[in-house]
């Protein structure tokens, strides 16, 4: 890792549009990206096929230290095994929510995290990329979005997959989620003070990827 590597951290809640918005963020820049949620929900994934509860912090930790996690060409790989969609489900969501509040799973998963600040820069998001992961970022964004919108974005995603769903049920998991993250011990989910913050409640995400790109360029035009 290199500290003069130029990052983007973008940060926010669940289904807030963070990656959607990272993803684009990082290919017009032409950077790496990051999904650091991802990683959290390898580990519950992991611990879901070993049989390991995710409560059990010994074992959680052991997984974590193990992860065999690949990124390639848009797609996720645990070992072997392509599990882009199977980590999507709300079951491995509630279990990264629950094992992100793991503080030696998080410190486990801090070197892997860093390793991707490769140049010419990386657009890296999740909830602690500003705060923990590359606090030293050249940009900060909070990215939110409303818990009825949030929830209608994941019904839609599930529903395209064929994963049947409940828009109440979404909303509440969601609210519930937000309050676990931002209650946590470690690496709570916070806007902090030197971060933007971007609301996508009303937003398209062409909108939201224009004004992060005007942001880095405006940083950029003033160095």
């Amino acid at each position: 890792m290199s500290a003069a590597t130029p990052v983007i951290a973008i940060d926010g809640p669940s289904a807030s549009g963070k990656g959607t918005v990272a993803q684009r963020v990082a290919a017009a820049l032409g950077w790496h990206y990051l999904d650091s949620g991802a990683l959290y929900r390898l580990v519950a994934l992991a611990a879901l096929r070993a049989g390991v509860d995710w409560t059990d912090m010994g074992r959680l930790v052991g997984l974590a230290e193990r992860l065999d996690a690949r990124f390639a060409a848009g797609e996720i790989f645990l070992g072997r095994d392509r599990v882009t969609d199977a980590i999507r489900t709300e079951e491995c969501s509630t279990g990264a929510s629950r094992v992100a509040g793991v503080p030696e799973v998080r410190a486990a998963l801090l070197a892997k995290q860093r390793a991707f600040r490769q140049p010419p820069g990386l657009v890296a998001e999740g909830r602690d990329m500003g705060s923990i992961v590359f606090p030293d970022a050249g940009l900060k964004v909070f990215l939110t979005a409303s818990a009825e919108v949030r929830a209608e974005r994941r019904l839609k995603q599930l529903i395209e997959k064929g994963i049947p769903a409940n828009i109440q049920t979404l909303v509440r998991d969601l609210r519930e989620r937000d309050a676990r993250d931002a209650e946590r011990p470690v690496a709570p989910l916070r806007q902090l003070p030197d971060a933007r913050l971007l609301d996508t409640t009303t937003l398209g995400v062409d909108e939201a990827v224009a004004q992060v790109l005007a942001w880095q360029g405006e940083r950029a035009s003033s160095r």
